[in-house]
Parts: C-alpha cells; structure tokens; sequence
C-alpha cells in the first residue's frame, strides 16, 4: 500500500498581492518556514515538512472573495508542536490584522484539541492547532463509519 508522507504544499491564490504579501511573510516566518521565493508576484515558505505558495488570481477575479462552502477549499491548518505556540500564532494573526474567528480554545475534535481560526485578506480561513499525542490515532480513539475503531 502506498503511504504519503504529509502534504508537500498548498497554493493559494489571492486578489491583492500588496495586501497578502506582507500578511503572508510575517504569518510564514513567524511559525518557522523559510522564504524560497518572496517577489512582488508571489512568495513560497518551506518549513516543518509543509510548503505555502501565495499567487495572484487572474485579473478577471480581482473582484472576488473566497467562498468557504464553495466547492474546494474550506479551510487548511497548521499542526503546532505546542498550545503556546498556537497562542503565539494567535498573536501574529492580530499583528498582521488578521480576520479573528476564533482565538485559542479546546475544541471536542480530538482529545486535547486546542485551535486558533482566522483568515487572510481574502477571507481564506487558516487554523493552528496543536492536538497531543496520538490524538485520534490513540488506540481506541479513530472512528470509521461514526464507531470506534479498537
């Protein structure tokens, strides 16, 4: 069986580069990734087995928000090593005037769950999380089908 190894990197794209630029560098750099590409016309952070690309959208969008119950891309999230470090990407997303839906809290996804939720510019929710141990992988804690795996 084939097995995957995390998510290599995720491409948003975005409206207004002069407003998601600086967003997206003190977002990335704050939570350790390094800038690969930063340019007027896009950036790229590499860090913690994950990569981000920021593009911009065709002009003929520039008009446009996202659309979290659209078909594609409800929302991502970063896994923290720590709920201080989601406290601390908590205080970058007030930095960089971030959309605040939630700041930290526990959430009853996963035993221990603690989570920030805010969006970018153009309204694309981002989340950090930090769940410990195994979370739902513990031995008897993984659903299938809405009932426990043993």
């Amino acid at each position: 069986m084939a097995e995957i190894n995390g998510i290599a990197h995720i491409q948003l794209t975005v409206t207004d580069m002069e407003k998601s630029i600086p967003f997206y560098r003190r977002l990335l750099t704050g939570m350790g990734l390094t800038l690969v590409n930063d340019t007027p016309d896009g950036i790229y952070g590499v860090g913690g087995r994950t990569g981000i690309n920021i593009s911009r959208s065709e002009a003929s969008y520039s008009n446009e928000r996202f659309k979290q119950r659209h078909p594609g891309l409800h929302h991502f999230c970063f896994r923290a090593r720590s709920r201080e470090d989601v406290d601390e990407i908590h205080d970058i997303a007030i930095e960089i005037g971030a959309n605040i839906i939630h700041a930290p809290q526990e959430d009853g996804f996963a035993p221990g769950y603690y989570s920030v939720l805010f969006e970018d510019p153009d309204g694309i929710r981002i989340e950090a999380n930090h769940v410990p141990g195994k979370g739902l992988l513990a031995p008897g804690r993984g659903q299938v089908g809405g009932t426990k795996t043993k």
